[in-house]
């Protein structure tokens, strides 16, 4: 059961995603999760490094979407002015808002990955549909919601079964 949370990759943060590499195996789209993923919860709009990065990714070729099951007011404060097409209270991990947002992209499961700091939402969400996965490391867990701090802890219970399994490194700490 626990498995089905393992993410296909895992990496700091969005910045240490090769995007080469997603280009090689035949990716052109990111769907993304916005709070603690790309920014942190209590911050309305991308940093300018953020910014800079998300116009490499449209440089290099990919379409992205925002996946989020927070508000539209967030979600859109954060999108708008990037010019981010958004799905807003995607209840992820159900797997609509992932169709959705293949749909806006335009692109099969097997052309896009999904990028998430949560197990329970956006890799179990991203696995359901059969698209690549990436785990970022939250960027301030201090700054989560109710349901983000109970969801982290039902994360630690599956890590400590997937490391009993040998299926998760035992340094890896999230």
């Amino acid at each position: 059961m626990f498995q089905r949370l393992l993410p296909d990759q895992i990496v700091s943060t969005v910045f240490d995603i090769d995007l080469q590499a997603l280009k090689a195996r035949g990716v052109s789209g990111i769907i993304t999760d916005l709070d603690n993923t790309l920014v942190s919860a209590k911050t309305a709009n991308a940093t300018p490094e953020l910014a800079a990065w998300l116009e490499l990714v449209k440089r290099e070729g990919f379409r992205v979407v925002v996946l989020s099951n927070n508000n539209e007011t967030r979600v859109s404060v954060f999108s708008k002015p990037l010019g981010i097409p958004f799905i807003p209270a995607a209840r992820k991990p159900l797997r609509a808002a992932f169709r959705r947002a293949l749909t806006l992209l335009g692109l099969s499961a097997s052309q896009a990955v999904v990028v998430g700091d949560q197990m329970l939402t956006d890799i179990l969400g991203g696995r359901r549909m059969g698209l690549h996965t990436i785990l970022v490391t939250p960027i301030a867990t201090g700054e989560e919601g109710v349901g983000t701090r109970i969801n982290r802890k039902i994360e630690k219970i599956a890590l400590s079964r997937l490391r009993k399994r040998g299926l998760w490194p035992e340094k890896e700490e999230r």
